[in-house]
């Protein structure tokens, strides 16, 4: 076995802290639908702008990514966060699994574009805005159908994109460096790289 089949392979600890972001970011989506549920009336004058909320749905697929950084964690942490949500009653129901799988795609693209080897800004912020893509694709061919093409969705859409790349780009990132920094990621290399930026 080579050193990079090796060094992708998961870990017991990987699932542990990958399962364990998940499992918070699913109670925090739960309580994230209220919170988008709260400002409908504030988006009224013009209702696309209120993807710029959306950004924290994508969190767990590049914080995820960039702690564990093995193939597949951040489709596994997103994915796992939407099932929590989902069992704990989001509203819009088990769709939320199926989301977030495709949802953890767009930020599992990015790493893989990278081969798994460059946990740097520009990537994360690639995560999140591809993350960000697949969330308004997806959105786009199921949740907004009925609504206008230019006057909504596409609004919409890019609203997403620039929310994901910004709260769950660049706050993830900051996220895994403020991790790093308390010394809880000392056994993943996120923890043992606290100077790179």
């Amino acid at each position: 076995m080579n050193q990079r089949a090796v060094a992708n392979r998961w870990r017991t600890i990987d699932i542990v802290i990958a399962s364990i972001i998940a499992v918070a970011f699913g109670v925090i989506f739960w309580a994230w639908g209220f919170v988008w549920s709260a400002t409908d009336a504030a988006f009224t004058f013009f209702p696309p702008a209120q993807a710029i909320l959306y950004g924290m749905w994508l969190v767990p697929a590049v914080l995820g990514g960039l702690v564990i950084r093995k193939p597949g964690a951040a489709l596994y942490t997103e994915t796992l966060a939407a099932t929590i949500s989902a069992l704990l009653g989001a509203q819009w129901g088990v769709t939320v699994i199926v989301q977030g799988f495709v949802q953890g795609l767009g930020a599992e693209l990015a790493f893989a574009g990278v081969r798994y080897r460059s946990w740097r800004l520009p990537v994360a912020l690639l995560a999140g805005a591809l993350t960000g893509l697949s969330a308004a694709l997806y959105d786009f061919f199921v949740w907004t159908t009925e609504y206008a093409l230019v006057s909504y969705r596409i609004p919409y859409a890019l609203a997403t994109i620039v929310s994901s790349a910004l709260i769950a780009g660049i706050g993830s990132h900051a996220l895994t460096r403020a991790l790093a920094q308390t010394g809880v990621l000392d056994r993943f290399p996120a923890g043992r790289e606290r100077t790179t930026v």
